[in-house]
């Protein structure tokens, strides 16, 4: 019997995917537990329908990702750090203070998991940031980061 699973199942196959099993496991096993469903026209039409429409946010979303990258390139932001005497900084500039400082400044929601920082922002400077926007995109922001005493 040919089946569309559902949800992945261990050594069967994963989800989305048209297998063919035995009568038995499918009836008693995999329609039962609700992890597939008999492949007709019609559940196989849903699933051409249901792909195709998946393909169309996933794409939708790269798109947007790849405007926001754009938008940002041409964008700095400022975060403000105390300093001592010489310009030397106390503490650090984090991902979540970029993040913040990105929603307060530009008005863009960005998580700070996103930010792609090698390591923490320890001086006064002008530092060019990526961030990981979509998995095949990542935009950059320049950070100006200025010290007040």
């Amino acid at each position: 019997m040919k089946v569309i699973l559902l949800e992945d199942v261990k050594s069967v196959g994963k989800k989305g995917e048209i297998i063919e099993v035995n009568d038995g496991y499918a009836r008693n096993f995999i329609i039962k537990k609700k992890l597939g469903l008999e492949a007709t026209k019609q559940n196989l039409n849903d699933l051409k329908l249901k792909n195709a429409h998946d393909e169309k946010v996933r794409q939708e979303i790269y798109e947007d990702a790849k405007a926001l990258a754009k938008e940002l390139s041409d964008k700095s932001v400022t975060v403000y750090i105390k300093t001592g005497e010489g310009g030397r900084a106390f503490g650090a500039v984090s991902s979540k203070e970029i993040a913040t400082e990105i929603k307060s400044q530009l008005g863009i929601d960005i998580d700070k998991k996103k930010i792609n920082l090698s390591a923490p922002i320890k001086s006064v400077g002008s530092f060019d940031v990526q961030i990981k926007l979509h998995h095949k995109v990542t935009g950059e922001i320049k950070v100006k980061v200025v010290g007040k005493d």
